[in-house]
């Protein structure tokens, strides 16, 4: 059904899938995958603070001196598996649940490089699927628990994963990707213009443990299908997140702990709200049934953070901010916007298929004196093909470049100066990668 097109889950229901259990209650769905490949001006290391120092701070600026940039050998793999279970109710109701998690890790010359959060879980504490659900083929379906925004997992799959973007736009961005205190309401299809209309609102109150900066968050999906065209539209508006451009970011409050919301610093300063949200178009279109087009529009919109720093949490906030005035003690976050776009193309002949991407990330527009990555720019663009070896079993080969419009900070949407395609603005304007691998989903 075209309801759930936009879900990464759609990617893995597939006639692999296991069932098990009284009726096939239980199902059993995932997908593997593996690359490996050459990237140039690579640098291992080159950022003066750690790698997990957010780049919204002055102290994240600086590389080492003198540190080389070449060409590596560059591994990951990713193994994300789906247990459902369903259960049929009186009156049409059927009551499900779903359960996910994803597992990765990435090598560069032999050296571990996903070392966020030493270990292999995506991102620990988070769920990518832990939820229930009642629902009802004539009226919806009404949702609760842990879950992925449409902003994400829809900009995820089917869109960037089809045209070997890593993420490029999908991770990018104002928005959120994980939900876990959530509430989630669907429409049935309606005819709407000759087509199905699918209408989608979810609601997420984050941690609920902040008395002051609570958060909130709010998302309306909509889904346009008729023929071979299909439109997905959504809006996002999130209030007391952690301040940030990663769109795949979880959702939970401006720190990760609710005692921050109290927290006064010497200087009598306090942690500030933050607000972001994005207006988001994407649509595909199947031009004959070997070709298919696909575009998007994302316009993001952040509050920006001063920065503020409790010692006994080691909690710092910031985004956008200007680090001029030496002697601030909570330096002011400036609001910003700004426009990305995507546009990609794939031609299926036999068992084989070949794309193309790009993905352009925009300058942002800002009151910040002094310059945060608002200047620059970046585009992503691969071409690539994959190879159906076997039922479930997808060969694929991809290269990409990507491009800054000059040295110094990344683009404000990237959460990063070095993210998706492993290239430090700070150090060259440009770089390439090649990979093969394959990806198995049952």
């Amino acid at each position: 059904m075209a309801i759930l097109a936009g879900s990464a889950l759609s990617a893995c229901m597939t006639a692999h899938a296991i069932e098990f259990g009284p009726d096939g209650m239980f199902s059993l769905t995932g997908f593997a995958e593996f690359t490996a490949g050459l990237q140039n001006n690579y640098c291992y290391n080159c950022q003066v603070a750690g790698p997990t120092a957010s780049k919204q701070l002055a102290s994240s600026d600086a590389v080492i001196p003198g540190k080389h940039y070449g060409a590596v050998t560059a591994t990951n793999w990713q193994v994300q598996p789906y247990l459902g279970a369903k259960y049929d109710l009186s009156g049409g109701y059927q009551l499900s649940g779903l359960l996910s998690q994803r597992w990765r890790d990435g090598y560069v010359d032999g050296n571990e490089s996903d070392v966020r959060y030493n270990g292999t879980v995506d991102i620990p504490n988070f769920y990518y699927e832990k939820n229930i659900a009642v629902s009802h083929e004539d009226y919806g379906s009404v949702r609760i628990g842990s879950m992925q925004t449409r902003s994400w997992s829809v900009t995820d799959y089917p869109y960037d994963s089809n045209l070997g973007l890593q993420d490029a736009f999908a991770s990018s961005g104002a928005g959120y990707g994980l939900l876990s205190n959530a509430v989630r309401l669907a429409s049935r299809p309606f005819d709407v213009l000759g087509g199905d209309l699918f209408v989608e609102l979810t609601y997420d109150q984050g941690n609920n443990n902040y008395v002051r900066l609570t958060p909130s968050l709010y998302e309306l999906y909509l889904q346009f299908h008729r023929g071979d065209l299909v439109i997905d539209a959504i809006g996002q508006d999130s209030v007391n997140g952690a301040a940030g451009a990663w769109g795949k970011a979880p959702f939970s409050g401006v720190t990760p702990y609710s005692i921050d919301g109290a927290y006064v610093d010497p200087n009598g300063n306090r942690f500030g709200g933050n607000h972001q949200n994005i207006a988001l178009l994407l649509a595909r279109y199947e031009v004959t049934s070997q070709i298919q087009v696909s575009g998007a529009i994302r316009r993001n919109v952040w509050s920006g953070a001063s920065v503020v720093y409790n010692p006994v949490t080691q909690s710092t906030t910031g985004f956008n901010v200007d680090f001029t005035n030496q002697l601030a003690a909570s330096p002011t976050g400036y609001s910003a916007s700004s426009v990305d776009a995507m546009l990609g193309a794939r031609l299926k002949l036999g068992r084989w298929t070949y794309l193309t991407g790009l993905t352009y990330l925009g300058a942002a527009d800002t009151r910040n004196p002094s310059d945060r990555g608002q200047s620059n720019t970046a585009t992503f663009a691969t071409v690539g093909l994959k190879y159906d070896y076997a039922p479930g079993l997808q060969l694929e080969a991809t290269a990409g470049e990507v491009r800054y419009g000059h040295l110094g900070l990344s683009p404000m949407s990237m959460p990063s100066n070095s993210s998706f395609f492993n290239v430090d603005s700070r150090i060259t304007q440009e770089g390439n990668f090649l990979s093969l691998g394959f990806i198995y989903t049952f």
